[in-house]
């Protein structure tokens, strides 16, 4: 039988040690990556401005679930979806839209709360010296929209408003602004007939800063819609998710969780459920065609 030298056995014990040294070390990476939560914010601000919002949030998270939470900001809307369809995020604010195109793969669990209320609606302004007082007269019209079609509240909304009195999409131009604020700053500058925006954009200081808001009226409002969800993974084990959601919640409770709000600019996160969509998921039916 072949025995091996004192110096040979010395190297292979080593060279084992160093193995397990390295599969323990990949295991620990395993674990590492098992623990952290990847926190998805969609592009409604820029890159920088989102993370000066929500690292706090990040940071407030991690103390709570003492978990690491990695905050991802997207420079378009285009690669914060990727995200959402390759499921890289475990929690994700977004529009309402971006929930109910994703529903099979996330769980909404809160909503936010922004300017005291949790709810606000799609509205559409004109000048009051268009002439326009009714939505039929928007045929043949033009009407600028704050955002993309993918916009819940500034689009969706305020289509579904000009489809249910009777208008055909094809029946009018639609034009899109940056944001739900420049299309009512548009409207007031004779750059289109009518803006679609939100229900509170017209009361914003940025608005009243720039025109005279008395010179528009709300040619029509939606019923009120439940705010921005949050969401977490359908897979994520349901003690998660519950510590997820009460961490959100609680925020409005405690100083130090009012400063996180405030950082983000939220008045508060109340708890939120499938359902509390469905009338957003009437109007998308009907606006896009599908679900």
């Amino acid at each position: 039988m072949k025995t091996r030298s004192p110096a040979r056995r010395n190297f292979l014990r080593g060279a084992a040690a160093g193995l397990a040294g390295l599969a323990a070390g990949s295991a620990g990476l395993a674990r590492a990556n098992e623990d952290s939560l990847v926190l998805g914010v969609f592009p409604r601000f820029s890159a920088s401005e989102t993370t000066t919002r929500y690292t706090p949030l990040a940071e407030y998270l991690r103390e709570r679930l003492n978990r690491k939470i990695v905050l991802v900001t997207s420079k378009d809307f285009q690669s914060f979806w990727r995200g959402i369809e390759e499921r890289r995020y475990d929690i994700v604010q977004y529009n309402q839209y971006h929930y109910i195109r994703s529903a099979k793969s996330y769980q909404v669990i809160a909503h936010n709360k922004e300017f005291g209320k949790s709810t606000l609606a799609g509205a559409l302004y004109v000048r009051k010296d268009s002439g326009i007082t009714s939505l039929a007269q928007l045929r043949g019209r033009t009407v600028l929209f704050g955002g993309g079609e993918d916009a819940m509240i500034s689009y969706i909304a305020p289509v579904y408003m000009i489809m249910q009195a009777g208008l055909k999409k094809e029946e009018f131009t639609s034009q899109f602004a940056i944001n739900p604020l420049n299309s009512v700053i548009g409207v007031y500058r004779k750059q289109a007939d009518a803006a679609g925006s939100g229900d509170i954009v017209i009361g914003q200081p940025a608005v009243k800063g720039a025109i005279n808001p008395d010179e528009l009226t709300a040619l029509a409002v939606s019923e009120q819609l439940l705010h921005l969800p949050w969401a977490v993974k359908r897979t994520m084990s349901a003690p998660l998710r519950e510590a997820i959601q009460s961490s959100l919640v609680d925020l409005e409770n405690t100083e130090t969780g009012r400063n996180v709000l405030k950082a983000a600019q939220l008045t508060g996160i109340g708890k939120a459920e499938d359902k509390d969509y469905d009338p957003h998921r009437r109007m998308v039916r009907l606006v896009m065609g599908h679900l």
